[in-house]
């Protein structure tokens, strides 16, 4: 099989037109259908029903890109090994993990990796949905769990628990609690129940949002829940990797916590010797020692 012609198949049925898998291929319009329509006349069957409005896969067509999708990301991996087969380390690499780790521990830190590799592109998508690593939907995932999916390395970084937060000021305007009791003369401010969050956080917030009597403010967040805490709304249930870069926040009820709630590092074994990969892991590992040494320090 004509492998120029699969490479403008994938083109066609990923832009759903003509025209524009053109414009992404640098060929004319009557170019492009003239390599689907050989294609179509190679395998005998039509890929595609034509439409006024474009383009939509037949039956074959979609097994047809299955396949191509397949192949397209056996051949980025074996770009990347290309890569890092050399010294350096450059490139793209797509890091996955939760909107709040992400957000308030990994993306402040992320400096340190440039200053050393100033050549990578980092793509860090923040979502609570875990990505399919075998299937390349992302080369290294930060999960607040162990993955499941097979054929991947996995790495225990540290455990992270879920405790309450407030700023002095709040503390000085409304008092400090003393008993989880007390609880209900204040704002609590809290992950909502229904929104994605690691069930020992889910499980430990929901008694005192049942018993608060008071007021309370629910985010889907964790860096949302912060900034108001930060800003003295009340007292907020986060977990503990904000308190290094947030002195000002004051541990309440110093006795109460979540239970340990495991952060791992995963990526697919096919990645094992990318250079890019092992700067990445090697870069979080050094953070997370910079870290826990810091958090030995804090009050």
């Amino acid at each position: 099989m004509d492998w120029d012609k699969l490479r403008i198949f994938h083109a066609v049925a990923e832009a759903g037109s003509l025209t524009r898998a053109g414009e992404v291929l640098h060929l004319s319009q009557s170019a492009v259908s003239r390599q689907v329509s050989a294609l179509e006349e190679n395998l005998n069957v039509m890929l595609f029903h034509r439409h006024a409005r474009g383009l939509i896969l037949t039956e074959q067509g979609e097994l047809l890109l299955d396949a191509t999708r397949s192949m397209s990301k056996r051949l980025e991996t074996a770009t990347a090994h290309i890569k890092d087969s050399k010294d350096e380390i450059f490139g793209n690499l797509r890091v996955t993990t939760t909107t709040g780790f992400g957000t308030l521990w990994l993306a402040p830190r992320l400096g340190h990796l440039y200053e050393k590799y100033p050549e990578l592109k980092i793509d860090l998508m923040l979502e609570e949905r875990v990505l399919d690593l075998p299937m390349r939907e992302a080369d290294v995932a930060i999960r607040m769990k162990e993955p499941s999916q097979a054929d991947l390395i996995r790495r225990r970084l540290m455990d992270v628990d879920m405790k309450l937060y407030a700023s002095r000021d709040y503390l000085e305007k409304y008092g400090t609690p003393e008993t989880t009791d007390d609880l209900v003369n204040h704002r609590l401010i809290s992950h909502n129940s229904t929104s994605p969050q690691v069930s020992a956080g889910a499980e430990w917030t929901a008694p005192f949002l049942q018993a608060n009597g008071k007021s309370v403010l629910t985010v889907n967040n964790y860096f949302g829940i912060l900034q108001a805490v930060l800003h003295g709304l009340g007292i907020g249930a986060l977990p503990d990797y904000v308190t290094v870069d947030s002195p000002e926040l004051v541990r309440v009820l110093p006795n109460d916590s979540s239970r340990p709630i495991p952060v791992y590092l995963a990526y697919p074994e096919e990645l094992r010797h990318s250079k890019r990969v092992a700067a990445f892991r090697d870069f979080v590992l050094e953070e997370i020692k910079d870290y826990r040494q810091k958090a030995r320090e804090t009050p």
